[in-house]
């Protein structure tokens, strides 16, 4: 596998980062960056006059990540050409749908090919179920085909947040991106890090990813009631305070984000679905714990590459984490590299949601505030 990163900025324009190898016929080129700049058609058109025969695919941002740690305002550019892989990409719309689940079912039906190794998805992070997205994808998992990802960011805005791929970016959609073939090595890991806190209590009304009631108690109350002071400050304080649900019969909860709330109807919306009947309880930050977690992310994903270096290294993390690590950031970026060596190009871009399994045996989850890997090496 031969791999070169380059970086954009407004100030600079295009710098090369990383190289490993001189590369001669790439079929890949991620793109990850900032959402006014990766809008540019000037941009993009450098990138595929570069790379006329490659695909390029490119994801909004709240953050970008490279072999040196946390960037910002910028767009991070991997090229990469495999040797013993082949690959196929998809793109669809949601506005094209009726739901999350059946374009991931229409991603399934394209990619499911002989040879089928692992799929990588970007997706819409606003206008896409993330929930609804990964129980489609979870399609893959009956063909022994495990899929990670994640889900465009927007820096803080939570606005508008896009995706493409050989084109300008856009809202709406989901790429995908197939490996073929048995020579490629593909690792994966997720943690979070948080702290649960104060009592389990049961979702008893939700609606999708929108939360009514606990405990048949109103939810935003109760969450009002818990974060004391820093209630003053919502819905901005939501970031350092998520919630964790188990369905019954899991072993491992699931954190889930809070991304707005309505004191008109006292509800709350999270950044994947919250079903009734499973279990709920706050959770709280630690930065010693987040900075573990990523390492033993990483720790997860030399254990499936039974110890070898990868070539490359996708993370993406949660902006939720970006937020309160605060002047910390690169830390989790740093263990990282710490456990896979000097070697391993790293890219990724922090996150409105993860997606991957638990472990091999499991099926695809979206989570939140957790920092999740995905390893590539050609053997």
């Amino acid at each position: 596998m031969k791999i070169v990163q380059e970086i954009f900025t407004k100030e600079s324009g295009w710098k090369s980062i990383s190289q490993n190898a001189s590369i001669d016929n790439p079929q890949l080129v991620l793109v990850f960056g900032n959402r006014e700049i990766i809008s540019q058609h000037q941009v993009y058109n450098e990138l595929k006059n570069k790379y006329p025969t490659a695909d390029i695919v490119i994801s909004s941002t709240a953050g970008e990540i490279v072999n040196s740690g946390f960037v910002d305002n910028s767009i991070v550019a991997t090229t990469i050409e495999f040797e013993h892989t082949q690959l196929k990409t998809c793109k669809v719309n949601i506005n094209d749908f009726s739901n999350s689940y059946a374009a991931a079912t229409q991603i399934v039906s394209t990619l499911c090919q002989k040879e089928l190794n692992h799929v990588f998805i970007v997706a819409d992070g606003q206008l896409i179920n993330g929930s609804e997205l990964v129980n489609g994808l979870n399609q893959f998992k009956d063909k022994e085909v495990l899929t990670t990802g994640g889900l465009a960011g927007d820096e803080y805005e939570f606005n508008k947040t896009l995706v493409g791929l050989n084109n300008i970016p856009s809202e709406g959609n989901i790429v995908a991106i197939g490996f073929y073939g048995n020579r490629l090595k593909v690792g994966f890991g997720s943690k979070g890090g948080w702290d649960s806190f104060g009592p389990e209590r049961m979702i008893t009304k939700s609606k999708g990813n929108v939360l009514y009631e606990l405990d048949n108690q109103n939810a935003l109350e109760l969450y009002k009631k818990y974060l004391g002071e820093a209630a003053e400050e919502l819905p901005s304080s939501a970031l350092f305070f998520p919630l964790s649900i188990k369905a019954e019969g899991t072993e491992e909860p699931l954190v889930r984000t809070i991304l707005s709330i309505c004191e008109e109807t006292k509800s709350m919306t999270f950044a994947g679905n919250m079903p009734q009947g499973t279990m709920a309880q706050l959770m709280k930050h630690n930065s010693d714990r987040l900075i573990s977690g990523a390492e033993q992310a990483a720790e997860n994903c030399m254990d499936e590459n039974n110890e070898l270096e990868p070539e490359l290294a996708i993370l993406i993390s949660c902006v939720g984490r970006r937020i309160v690590l605060g002047q910390n950031i690169d830390e989790e970026i740093e263990v990282i590299r710490d456990q896979f060596g000097d070697k391993t190009i790293i890219t990724g871009f922090y996150s409105y949601g993860e997606i991957a399994p638990f472990n091999n045996l499991s099926k695809c989850e979206l989570h939140n505030q957790t920092m999740t890997i995905t390893t590539l090496s050609e053997i």
